[in-house]
């Protein structure tokens, strides 16, 4: 069974078919997203959720905590978390848990999430394990990594380029892959290296935009209620300045924001999935994504969603 924390929707539409995947999510607006597209969900807090249900199951766990702390806007309050985090993680890899105290000391309350999963790993043993979030978090995936070797996985960490895996979008996230039936690596890049097809431009995927490369990363933007920004306004700024040349193609889009069908696109979403709350929650679900192919990539390097027999020869 794949147990997804924060589930959001991405890593599930990464899977292949019939995967026996479960999603853990709080936002009503998002389980209603999964339910309709035929993803099984628990509704919870996943820091609440107790690992007991899947003890003696074979688990492999895919996760992506909440970033906006961590991200390069805001007040960044979480990557002055980092060293309680670190702390929180280390605690929970020896079968301790501080989270409750440890959080109520971070700036930002999101900041604690991101240790949760270790708790998983180390009541569950995961067989598999993928996750995914901003780069500023790859020394806490680092962090992952070494502990996860100690326990016999072989892991790999890094930070990726969606938009080299077949993505129409550049959107770069810290990763890591681990297993213990398995090695693993990160995945190699499909586009944009010498002999590989060119980077899918943002013109090609939406039909607007920049004709010979791909778009700016898509956020979240917004609030659950509206005011939705796809892109920032620094990044508005920098694509109007190429308007009008041969590396734009412009079909009217008033102040270069995508729709949500379009941001779903440039997220990698298959056409026709639909999105359920206010368009601001709408935005929300599709910008904090995994993207689709790039989830899709992480997924296979790690083994998880194979049929047993692949994992066996592969192992």
């Amino acid at each position: 069974m794949i147990v997804h924390g924060f589930a959001g929707i991405g890593w599930s539409e990464a899977l292949p078919p019939g995967a026996n995947e479960i999603g853990l999510e709080l936002n009503a607006d998002v389980c209603r997203t999964r339910a309709s597209a035929r993803h099984a969900t628990i509704r919870c807090d996943v820091s609440q959720y107790p690992t007991r249900p899947f003890k003696g199951r074979r688990i492999d766990k895919v996760d992506s905590p909440p970033c906006p702390g961590f991200g390069k806007s805001g007040k960044k309050l979480g990557l002055r978390d980092l060293p309680r985090v670190h702390q929180a993680i280390e605690d929970l890899s020896r079968g301790k848990d501080t989270r409750a105290a440890i959080g109520a000391a971070c700036l930002d309350w999101r900041s604690i999430l991101t240790a949760e999963p270790m708790r998983w790993h180390y009541d569950l043993q995961p067989e598999a394990i993928a996750m995914e979030q901003v780069p500023s978090v790859l020394p806490v995936w680092e962090q992952y990594a070494r502990i996860l070797k100690t326990w016999g996985y072989s892991t790999a960490t890094g930070v990726l380029d969606a938009a080299d895996h077949g993505l129409g979008q550049n959107r770069k996230r810290a990763v890591l892959v681990a297993s213990r039936v398995q090695e693993v690596a990160l995945p190699a890049r499909t586009h944009g290296g010498i002999g590989q097809p060119a980077h899918v431009s943002m013109a090609d995927t939406i039909g607007w935009g920049y004709t010979q490369r791909p778009a700016p990363t898509v956020t979240g933007g917004g609030t659950a209620t509206g005011g939705a920004e796809p892109f920032g306004n620094g990044t508005r700024q920098a694509m109007k300045r190429v308007i009008g040349t041969p590396l734009w193609r412009d079909r009217g889009i008033p102040n270069l924001r995508p729709t949500i069908a379009e941001c779903a696109a440039l997220q990698g979403f298959r056409p026709g999935l639909k999105f359920h709350g206010l368009a601001g929650s709408q935005h929300l679900q599709v910008g904090n994504a995994v993207a689709v192919p790039f989830a899709a990539a992480l997924l296979a390097a790690a083994g998880i969603g194979q049929p047993a027999h692949q994992l066996a020869a592969a192992a």
